[in-house]
């Protein structure tokens, strides 16, 4: 049958309420419970469709590879509980990826809190604290989150085993866990070698622009940088250390010294701890890839630069070692002018 939410309408193709359901969420969480093996379609309608598809998983953790990389998100493990994201922004590696066909089609992960709840038992029984990054793939704050809050309900597993986090997004609906995550920053353990920290909870605003109507035609369904930016100044005057990924600076639109500068500067005015930034990568060659999309957003909007920046690609996923290294060397030279760090700790 069909529930109706507010700004959403949801179809579960047919199922029940669940006898111990005592509101619609509930009844949602008890056909995932019971009816994820059958993999029915959810239909989100708000102006535009998504396609989201349940799935069972065996594992949501990811452990890090090698050392711990101090320059970038510091993690122990990574989380995503959706793969894919509705934000669709035209510049996201997961279009055309093995994460998502594309980005108006997502899964969520429906046992994802038996997983974390499993795996960070193991991990605390044998006396292993780590550093958990949420969001790393996909978007943890991604419009359905308003609804399943399946997200939250994570973090209070965090909270339940004592486990710090670090959480990347483009929104300003992690303003509704506050609460949550006041609780992990009081009780949360650090790592040894993380005790240097100035919270154990760490926030990430993603932002490849602080203009918010460039953003709209390169992140069309993520909330816009002028409310990131309200939600950084919020959470970084509640005492979490909370800063910026600049990933990606977009060649030829915002990558000049005077962009750089105001981006900094903007950042800084909104209580940004650090900034780490990152080059544009490009992937795929299939209509629906980032490669693709990437160029006919420049094509419709900056067509002055599209043989620029074709040739900053050519065939490569990555621009050339040499315009990532002065890239670097700029924001590196910016941010330490204006008092702001390009590491995390």
């Amino acid at each position: 049958f069909l529930i109706k939410i507010p700004k959403y309408t949801v179809d579960l193709m047919p199922t029940f309420y669940h006898n111990g359901a005592k509101n619609k969420r509930d009844a949602i969480w008890a056909f995932y419970k019971n009816f994820v093996k059958a993999n029915f379609p959810l239909i989100l309608l708000k102006a535009k469709v998504f396609f989201v598809k349940m799935r069972y998983y065996r594992r949501i953790f990811n452990k890090r590879k090698g050392e711990r990389n101090f320059n970038l998100f510091l993690e122990d493990y990574t989380i995503n509980p959706y793969m894919g994201c509705s934000f669709d922004c035209v510049y996201c590696y997961i279009n055309g990826s093995k994460y998502a066909k594309k980005t108006n089609s997502y899964y969520v992960k429906s046992n994802a809190c038996d997983l974390v709840y499993n795996k960070l038992k193991k991990l605390a029984r044998n006396h292993e604290r780590a550093f958990l990054n949420f969001g790393s793939a996909s978007d943890p704050y991604m419009e359905i989150e308003k609804e399943l809050e399946l997200t939250r309900e994570i973090l209070k597993i965090f909270l339940r085993f004592k486990y710090p986090v670090h959480i990347i997004t483009k929104s300003d609906l992690i303003l509704r866990d506050t609460d949550i995550l006041k609780k992990i920053n009081d009780a949360a353990v650090l790592p040894d070698d993380l005790k240097g920290l100035k919270s154990k909870v760490c926030v990430t605003f993603s932002f490849s622009t602080v203009d918010d109507d460039l953003a709209s035609l390169v992140e069309p369904n993520a909330p816009l940088p002028s409310q990131r930016l309200k939600a950084m100044n919020t959470l970084a005057k509640k005492g979490f250390h909370v800063g910026v990924a600049l990933m990606p600076i977009l060649p030829y639109i915002n990558d000049d010294l005077e962009s750089l500068e105001n981006f900094v500067k903007v950042f800084r005015k909104n209580n940004a701890a650090y900034l780490i930034p990152g080059a544009l990568s490009l992937f795929g060659s299939s209509e629906i890839s980032s490669r693709i999309k990437y160029y006919n957003f420049v094509k419709s909007n900056f067509p002055e630069i599209l043989d620029d920046v074709k040739s900053l690609f050519y065939n490569r996923e990555y621009p050339s070692n040499k315009y990532q290294n002065n890239l670097y060397r700029k924001v590196v030279r910016i941010c330490k002018k204006q008092g702001i760090k390009t590491a995390m700790i």
